[in-house]
């Protein structure tokens, strides 16, 4: 089988569809053992509160197709969803590689407890868990959720990791 064709671009306003439909099958995944499915808000209704578009917004897309988004605020990646039937392609690691690429020499990420998926991917990239804190889901502060802060120092981590 050939290598997946990855190829990552800035976001257009073309991919809203595309993102939205990724957002909101992954975003389930992501709840479902930690805040609970019934946290999920659609990214209709927390692109603009959540600040989706305040930093940097890059799509990946996989044989012609979006399969992913990354999004990266003052050195903070505050989104990254992969559509669930591209899971463990290499896509998220692409788009998380090129994201750290364009941010300075410490980059933070926020992941909600019970996704170990997620504390994998990151921590395979040379993030490390700095803090948890347990409080309101941000976009939905109705429920309580547990993140771990995660940190990358580009000056000390590994420049080539195995994916």
């Amino acid at each position: 089988m050939p290598p997946l064709k990855i190829e990552i671009r800035p976001y257009a306003n073309d991919d809203w569809d595309a993102i939205a439909r990724i957002h909101d099958a992954a975003r389930l995944d992501e709840l479902r053992n930690s805040a609970g499915v019934e946290a999920f808000l659609t990214l209709a209704q927390t692109a603009e509160p959540e600040g989706l578009f305040d930093g940097q917004l890059w799509v990946a897309e996989a044989d012609g197709r979006v399969a992913a988004f990354v999004a990266l605020d003052d050195d903070e990646v505050t989104w990254l969803y992969v559509d669930p039937q591209r899971y463990r392609q290499g896509i998220g690691r692409a788009l998380l590689r090129h994201a750290v690429a364009a941010a300075g020499p410490r980059v933070e990420v926020t992941v909600l407890d019970g996704n170990p998926a997620a504390q994998a991917l990151y921590a395979g990239e040379g993030f490390i868990v700095t803090e948890t804190r347990t409080g309101s889901l941000v976009g939905n502060e109705a429920f309580t959720a547990t993140g771990h802060i995660m940190h990358r120092d580009t000056a000390t981590a590994p420049t080539s990791i195995a994916g």
